[in-house]
Formats: C-alpha cells, structure tokens, sequence
C-alpha cells in the first residue's frame, strides 16, 4: 500500500501537471480571431490619425498664412511619418507581449518537466 505521504505528493503533482497543460491548451479560434482584427484596427486608425491631425495643422496654417496647399501637403507627410512610427512602436510592443507570454510557457513546461523528474 501506498504510504499517505505519497499519495500526497501524487495528488500534488497531478494539480500541477493539470496546471500546466491548462496554460498551454490553445486559445479558441474565435477569440484569436478578433484578437487580430482589434490589432490591424488600432494600427489602421493609428496612421489615420496621424494624417488626419497633420492635415488639420497644415490646413489651418495655410488658412491663416494664406500659402496655398503647400503647408497642408507637407504636414500630412509628416503626419504620415509619424503615424507609421506609431504603427511601428505598436508593432514593438505586441511582439514584446508575445515573446514575454511564450517564455512563460516554456517556464511553465519546464518546471513541470523537472517537478515530474523528481
């Protein structure tokens, strides 16, 4: 018979193992999906915004100047620039989240593999 101390330990080891698969089961389809779209969206209006400001700054300068399309040309440029920089930093930060979430599922699988060795 088993002694009850290890049977403890069993039980313990299972819970973690259970933990652990549980953290690496797939997300469902759906929830990835609009995952994905909320990121392309929030990149879209990022660049958008980014043209629609420079716009307004160089409309408003060219109507208070009285320089004609020039200045409005040349801040949506520089709009776009600065929305694409933004498109970018976004970029940065989801591949940071991304690479920080599957380090912690190899942790995770690490220590279920070396828990299971014991």
């Amino acid at each position: 018979m088993a002694d009850p101390s290890e049977d403890a330990r069993l039980r313990a080891l299972e819970a973690r193992i259970a933990a652990a698969k549980k953290a690496q089961a797939p997300k469902p389809h759906m929830e990835e999906h609009y995952s994905q779209a909320h990121l392309a969206w929030r990149m879209v209006i990022e660049l958008v915004a980014g043209m629609g400001i420079g716009f307004g700054i160089g409309y408003g300068l060219d109507w208070l100047l009285g320089t004609g399309p020039w200045l409005m040309v040349l801040f949506m440029l520089l709009g776009f620039v600065a929305g694409v920089k933004t498109m970018i930093r976004s970029a940065r930060e989801l591949q940071r989240k991304a690479e920080a979430e599957a380090d912690r599922q190899t942790q995770v699988a690490g220590a279920a593999d070396a828990n299971e060795k014991d």
